[in-house]
């Protein structure tokens, strides 16, 4: 830090002086004047008490040593002057090689970042360093901040920079196994605050009683207004049996709800299945991590050997995944042909398909919502497209890009939206959402306000099957 102090004593004209080099940001060098102003011309100096040799008889000779005295001096300013070049030069180029021995910075042509943007970021540390009251704030998270508003200049929610902490606790969430409240969050971007899309079954946020929709305004205190979305998770997220304060905002509710939680390990069950009346099963998709494959695979198994007539899949809620996990899960149910493809910056395409050796042989219906987004509109959208089964519920949320995570050396990584994605139809569904073939609109003041929470899209989807098998 002292080396950034004199730098910023310099631009601030409090420093000590313009010493060559000392204190400058790296890339930027500073000079003295070369030496030579002060150099005598030569000539006669009074008061020696002798005579120059050629004042004797006439004014020749003094005027031939005045001229060799003259041309004398000029040559001696030249020569200190292409001296002082000479050594600036030699200068200049020792401290292109000192950077260079050193890993001094180089910029790639056409980057943003330059010499001048390294010095202002300096200037920045200073600042802060210098007057900044509230806390200390460590070098790590000031370069973390760095890094984070790189990826937040892009204007994109879902582009986002993981600490190496952060992976491994990315990492651990898609294996289904976390600590937390037990709610799956996205981001709502009619507000740009965390909303609660589902919540699991007997985890800390059912019993506390949050709901899907719901708007997490604070968390223990904190706004998570501006916050990504896996910065407002982390706040959430704890070590067990710690307890964690959420401030909702819920539809139809006038003032705040302050919801205290207590953290607890939570298994994430991303695939549900049950045998209904009549030979209907019923397959509940929460999420497409990797662990979700085998769950699905499973619970397939498990309804054919039940006599499976008909099949509603349940994709309310569901934020996405893992594009591998949803067209390995397609895979399993789809006809011959295309799931999905993509698009990236360029142009090039690639594309995702299915064998058709595993096409469900049953009637199907999807149950769909405003929550179902991502790798859950992959899904749905292939299903519609194929015309394989009948869409119920509201239009799904809209997402139709896709996300990858880019792992660097010192374990962070980076999360940046490479391609945008099309159903099997040629259909972009980004900002558009899925429309549904049976309009059903969820009546949340008949489940929540029941012990018995009737589920009134479910019973729609039940009579659309019946119908089918019907057929």
């Amino acid at each position: 830090m002292d080396e950034n102090q004199r730098y910023f004593d310099n631009i601030s004209g409090s420093g000590t002086g313009a010493d060559a080099g000392t204190g400058m940001a790296a890339g930027e060098e500073r000079y003295g004047r070369p030496p030579g102003n002060g150099a005598s011309a030569g000539g006669y100096t009074p008061g020696t008490g002798r005579k120059p040799r050629g004042e004797r008889g006439s004014g020749k000779g003094l005027f031939l040593i005045g001229l060799v005295t003259g041309i004398s001096g000029a040559l001696l300013i030249l020569a200190i002057c292409y001296l002082g070049l000479y050594v600036q030069n030699a200068v200049e180029s020792g401290q292109s090689m000192k950077n260079a021995a050193s890993g001094g910075p180089s910029f790639l042509e056409g980057s943003a970042i330059d010499a001048s943007v390294l010095n202002k970021m300096q200037t920045l540390e200073n600042t802060i360093d210098n007057y900044f009251y509230l806390h200390d704030v460590t070098e790590e998270e000031l370069q973390d901040g760095i890094y984070r508003g790189m990826l937040q200049a892009l204007g994109d929610p879902y582009s986002e920079y993981y600490t190496a902490e952060e992976l491994t606790e990315l990492m651990e969430q898609t294996e289904g196994i976390y600590y937390g409240v037990g709610a799956y969050v996205s981001q709502d971007t009619a507000t740009g605050l965390p909303k609660i899309s589902g919540v699991i079954a007997g985890a800390p946020a059912e019993e506390v009683g949050l709901r899907a929709n719901d708007l997490i305004y604070e968390v223990d205190g904190e706004s998570t207004y501006g916050l990504s979305l896996t910065e407002a998770v982390s706040l959430i997220k704890g070590p067990e049996n710690t307890e964690v304060t959420l401030t909702i905002v819920r539809e139809g509710e006038s003032d705040y709800l302050e919801v205290k939680v207590t953290r607890r390990k939570v298994e994430t069950p991303t695939v549900e299945h049950e045998m209904l009346e009549d030979g209907m099963a019923y397959i509940q998709l929460t999420e497409f991590d990797d662990v979700s494959v085998k769950q699905f695979e499973e619970a397939l198994a498990s309804v054919r050997e039940s006599d499976m007539k008909g099949l509603i899949l349940d994709l309310r809620g569901n934020p996405g995944g893992s594009l591998s996990a949803v067209v390995e899960m397609a895979q399993m149910i789809l006809p011959e042909g295309l799931i999905v493809y993509t698009e990236d910056k360029n142009g090039k395409r690639a594309e995702y398909t299915c064998e058709g050796d595993k096409e469900l042989e049953v009637p199907l219906v999807v149950l769909i919502d405003m929550n179902s987004a991502s790798a859950a509109e992959i899904m749905a959208g292939a299903i519609k497209d194929y015309k394989l089964g009948t869409l119920v519920g509201t239009t799904t949320f809209g997402k139709g890009i896709v996300q990858q995570i880019i792992p660097f050396r010192d374990g962070s990584a980076v999360k940046v939206t490479i391609s945008a994605y099309y159903t099997p139809n040629g259909n972009n569904i980004h900002g558009l959402g899925i429309e549904p073939d049976v309009v059903c609109e969820f009546d949340g003041e008949a489940y929540y306000g029941s012990e018995e929470h009737p589920d009134n899209q479910l019973e729609k989807a039940r009579e659309v099957l019946r119908g089918l098998m019907e057929e």
